[in-house]
């Protein structure tokens, strides 16, 4: 098999032509490569199309009739930057290419053209497109460096979870993850994208807590130039950006009431429009979302649209707490040493026999995320060739026996109790700080302080 014999992923195609002939035949052929294909005969409709979907390649006539399709190239890059603009001449010469190059066209071809051409050109870019995303996908990945969270489990509630998320996977369908905090909500978005049909384009990630909501809005669905002061550039959003691949919405409880209407209009409609224009734009773009609150609660209290809620949970799967599923935390403890120890260059051979009696024991408030950290902080700070009790808890009182007013134990360790469980219990770092009768920045130097 040669290397244009190769079939791309399905791309969405823009053409700009003003032969009404040579449209036909070019979306006849790249329909049947298994293309989604729109196609135009002038610059305005070409750039009313550029605005309302994303397209991964654009071919483009230099002569529009009494238009020029030179001038149209840098305008298509500017709306859509990962766009490959192919020009069409039958008037080919050095300068007009190098012109085009210039301008922001990746290739050209020359009139008259055959079927074979196009797929050629076709698949090609399709190729381009999927190293592009393989390449974001292992630069997030380098990002969020740190070991391979499990899929496996022999808790029964974890194994019906993962089933839920492969037979989820296969579907277009919305999936809503419920769980704790730390519990490994993201792992299993991003494995269902992976199993997903879509897993060839990216996947993009939005904490919707970590977000003010005041830029929440233009974090998801983008804005133009000038809509806002330091808007120096336009911006095409997340949504955009993860044009036929996933969206995670991690933490969705937490989105403002305004965003919650848009992204309900999306959801429904699959159209939006970034922030300072008026030009609805179209995406094709799987929705998953996940969340530590009780949703229906919020409906209830008037906090979450009832409407929003009841389109994102058309298929839901819970991930148990890791106090529920204690048989995983011997084979997740080692493979979170192995990999800490790798990083920092230590020869740890594992934990004490009192070590694992201990993670055993501990109560998990922060679930994996805690676990990851416990050890984490253990490899490096241990000095011995395996993990002892003190590595991982540095001698305090044993956290899996609660305390309670008047126990004879530090206060700082009944501060640190009191916080994990308002933090469990509450749906937000707001409403867990309005408990506590502090503010969020305040919050924040106190997990960081406990480690939570």
């Amino acid at each position: 098999m040669t290397s244009t014999d190769l079939v791309s992923p399905g791309l969405n195609v823009l053409i700009v032509d003003d032969e009404a002939n040579i449209r036909k035949t070019m979306s006849y052929c790249l329909t049947a490569e298994g293309h989604t294909v729109s196609a135009v005969g002038n610059p305005a409709d070409a750039l009313g199309e550029i605005r309302r979907k994303a397209f991964d390649l654009a071919f483009v006539d230099l002569r529009l009739g009494a238009d020029d399709g030179m001038e149209l190239i840098p305008l298509l890059a500017s709306e859509s930057p990962w766009t490959k603009i192919v020009v069409i001449t039958g008037y080919a010469s050095i300068e007009s290419v190098v012109e085009a190059m210039q301008r922001g066209a990746t290739d050209y071809i020359v009139k008259p053209f055959s079927t074979n051409q196009l797929k050629i050109i076709s698949r090609r870019v399709g190729r381009v497109r999927e190293l592009e995303n393989q390449v974001a996908s292992l630069k997030e990945g380098l990002e969020r460096l740190g070991p391979e969270e499990r899929l496996q489990s022999a808790c029964a509630g974890m194994q019906r979870a993962i089933e839920t998320a492969k037979k989820a996977a296969s579907s277009e369908a919305i999936v809503l993850i419920l769980g704790e905090s730390g519990v490994g909500k993201t792992v299993f978005a991003r494995a269902i994208h992976h199993w997903s049909r879509r897993s060839s384009r990216p996947m993009a990630v939005v904490s919707c807590p970590a977000l003010p909501q005041t830029l929440l809005e233009s974090e998801l669905f983008g804005y133009a130039k000038g809509a806002f002061t330091g808007a120096v550039r336009d911006y095409p959003g997340r949504i955009a950006a993860c044009e036929g691949g996933t969206l995670f919405l991690d933490e969705i409880a937490d989105i403002a009431a305004s965003a919650q209407a848009k992204l309900l209009r999306f959801i429904q409609d699959k159209e939006f429009e970034r922030l300072g224009e008026s030009v609805s734009r179209r995406a094709d773009v799987r929705i998953v979302a996940a969340t530590n609150a009780d949703l229906e609660r919020l409906v209830e209290e008037g906090r979450f649209r009832e409407d929003l809620y009841y389109r994102l949970n058309v298929i839901s799967l819970t991930v148990p707490p890791l106090r529920e599923r204690r048989e995983d935390i011997p084979g997740m403890a080692n493979d979170f040493l192995a990999h800490f120890a790798k990083v920092n260059h230590k020869t740890i051979t594992g934990f004490t026999e009192q070590a694992e009696q201990a993670l055993m024991d501990h109560a998990w408030p922060g679930n994996v995320r805690e676990l990851r950290n416990v050890v984490e902080r253990a490899v490096i700070l241990g000095v011995g060739e395996s993990i002892g009790v003190g590595d991982l808890f540095d001698g305090a009182p044993n956290p899996a026996t609660a305390v309670s007013l008047g126990d004879l134990v530090p206060l700082a360790t009944m501060e640190e109790q009191h916080i994990r469980r308002v933090l469990a219990k509450t749906s937000s770092l707001q409403e867990a700080a309005d408990i506590l009768g502090i503010d969020q920045t305040t919050l924040w130097r106190r997990r960081k302080a406990y480690g939570i």
